[in-house]
């Protein structure tokens, strides 16, 4: 058993200094474009490397302004990583589709699992619809016949489900940021002895997780520590 890592590429320019908080609700919102110079997904380029240098792996998942540059097509390739969509505009299965055939034309690669971006409630950006509703994009998954569904759940306790056909539906996460996790029961010690037995799903924001020393060294520890697991 091992982790499931999930990467959730939400920012095209993270978040610090303010310019660049700026420029990815530009991106989000309206349109800036893909500018390597001003630092275009370099989280996301500082956490692949570091992935790739421990062997482990990761499903990737990009919003429709976050598409990955041809430097980070090359990191995933080298790290035999999976892409997945950060499912945005969720208001209906015509939408789904129209996300999912912007995310594989542009990597030229088939979309085999699908996240959602947001937990409902809060509104992130122009074009996101915020109710979370995961029983339709499983079964929007299950009809363009993707294989796995990673949920927003915070109880990482929680088991996946897998059907006749092979599709796997994780509800839930351990999320590394605090913010989303009940730190008192759900600790990093917790996850080190769970995922020697089952598999757990970490969730991981990369700007979060380098703009916080102590998240950072629990990160690395989490990837010296257990294996990683793509499924098959």
């Amino acid at each position: 058993m091992a982790l499931i890592i999930r990467i959730d590429v939400d920012r095209t320019y993270g978040r610090y200094p303010a310019w660049r908080h700026l420029l990815s609700r530009l991106s989000s919102d309206l349109y800036f474009p893909r500018v390597e110079a001003f630092g275009y997904l370099r989280e996301l380029k500082t956490i692949l490397s570091m992935m790739n240098a421990r062997n482990a792996r990761a499903y990737i998942f990009f919003r429709r302004c976050t598409l990955p540059s041809e430097a980070v097509l090359k990191l995933i390739a080298q790290g035999r990583h999976e892409i997945g969509l950060h499912l945005e505009n969720s208001r209906s299965f015509d939408n789904f589709v129209t996300e999912t055939k912007i995310l594989e034309k542009h990597t030229g690669r088939p979309v085999l699992a699908v996240s959602k971006h947001g937990s409902g409630g809060a509104k992130y950006g122009l074009h996101h619809y915020a109710p979370y509703e995961p029983d339709k994009y499983i079964d929007w998954a299950r009809q363009s016949r993707m294989k796995l569904f990673l949920g927003n759940l915070e109880d990482p306790s929680i088991s996946p489900s897998v059907d006749e056909t092979g599709f796997h539906a994780y509800p839930s996460a351990f999320w590394l940021e605090p913010a989303w996790r009940d730190t008192k029961t759900f600790t990093i010690d917790w996850l080190l002895v769970q995922a020697k037995s089952s598999d757990i799903v970490l969730l991981i924001h990369p700007e979060n997780v380098l703009a916080d020393p102590a998240l950072l060294e629990e990160f690395k520890r989490l990837l010296v520590s257990l294996d990683t697991r793509i499924l098959e």
